[in-house]
């Protein structure tokens, strides 16, 4: 064989034939359908050119479709946006719980200046006493206020003692 290429030369390009006619086509199944269309690319495109062969034909005795790497690929993008969404979930969940737990101690912290503001009073009682701007008299009517909004407050929450003493359902 003097200038020419030999039989690897030859399953190189007759597997090149094979490779263009399947990625020229617009879908695997359609050379599935017509296998005849690889020997018509091989025979066409005078692939044994400058070789010590001549292809006559090429008979196609089996295809085997193997592993479909498109979709293996999809369903691994797929896998990843999911595990990216559950991420993401899960963060606005924790910073849901954190807002939560804000709220908390700012309710918290509101109680706990009115329960301060609440021990104030006694004191500014005491001070308006020494002072002369509140007297015995208006003392007891605060008094009364305070005892009649109690009463008014446990007839008007549910579940509580009612009106003659007998338990509300």
């Amino acid at each position: 064989m003097v200038g020419g290429a030999g039989e690897e030369t030859i399953l190189a390009r007759v597997g090149e034939g094979i490779v263009t006619t399947i990625g020229s086509a617009h879908d695997h199944k359609t050379v599935l359908e017509n296998p005849d269309q690889i020997s018509k690319t091989v025979l066409n495109k005078g692939l044994d050119a400058g070789t010590a062969f001549e292809i006559l034909s090429i008979d196609i005795a089996d295809i085997d479709v193997g592993e479909n790497i498109g979709a293996k690929l999809q369903t691994e993008q797929a896998s990843a946006d999911l595990k990216v969404a559950q991420a993401k979930a899960e963060e606005r969940r924790a910073m849901a719980v954190a807002f939560e737990q804000e709220m908390r101690a700012k309710a918290q912290e509101a109680r706990a200046k009115v329960i301060e503001a609440e021990a104030q009073i006694p004191l500014a009682i005491s001070e308006a006493f020494r002072s002369g701007h509140l007297g015995v008299m208006d003392y007891y009517k605060l008094q009364n206020v305070q005892a009649d909004t109690a009463m008014r407050d446990s007839i008007a929450k549910p579940g509580g003692q009612g009106a003659g003493g007998a338990e509300k359902k």
